[in-house]
């Protein structure tokens, strides 16, 4: 599909225990974009979005705040791969994937 991306991203704060992937989760479902959330050791969230570039962008601006428990501290954003996009289970559009 043309004008589509895949970006990688790292968020760092108070975004474990405060529903910071089941936010991604749904954002990323309502928005009909596909990829990935999941915990890091480190407390950070890793996540990989694929879809058309402005609303990948819009979410991206969207995670900088999260759910309202949420502290964001610093986020990194990438560009992605179709290998990490391809890390979720076949059929799945959005997944949450173990810690790493």
């Amino acid at each position: 599909m043309s004008g589509s991306v895949i970006r990688h991203v790292t968020i760092s704060g108070r975004v474990q225990g405060v529903g910071y992937r089941a936010w991604v989760h749904s954002e990323a479902t309502m928005r009909g974009l596909e990829g990935w959330v999941r915990n890091r050791r480190d407390g950070s969230v890793e996540a990989v979005f694929a879809g058309p570039d402005a609303v990948v962008a819009e979410l991206i601006t969207a995670c900088r705040r999260g759910p309202s428990s949420a502290r964001v501290n610093d986020m990194q954003v990438d560009a992605g791969t179709s290998d990490l996009l391809n890390l979720r289970g076949a059929g799945e559009r959005f997944a949450f994937l173990p810690t790493v």
